[in-house]
């Protein structure tokens, strides 16, 4: 079990809430818990990351924790801050 899926069962025991509507919002959050994984690992904090994008600490929290409909290339920016690459894949 990787990173993610531990991450996703912690929130859905902790949660009813979160684990009702898992799947509904599953696309969405899969990506801002992966961009703030890598935040993470990286050791940066979500001021050091807004710094490093010229923004506001509010706006990194908003991309981890709601990031639908976020843009191809926030998403590589913010990536990029961490130290990490965007790797896309159509399956």
């Amino acid at each position: 079990m990787d990173d993610l899926d531990k991450y996703i069962e912690h929130r859905k025991r902790r949660s009813k809430a979160f684990s009702g509507s898992f799947d509904v919002g599953y696309h969405e959050f899969k990506i801002g818990a992966i961009l703030k994984l890598a935040r993470e690992k990286s050791g940066m904090t979500q001021d050091e990351v807004a710094r490093k994008l010229k923004t506001k600490k509010t706006a990194i929290s908003r991309i981890e924790n709601h990031a639908e409909d976020m843009k191809l290339s926030t998403i590589e920016r913010f990536a990029h801050a961490v130290g990490r690459e965007v790797n896309l894949q159509v399956v």
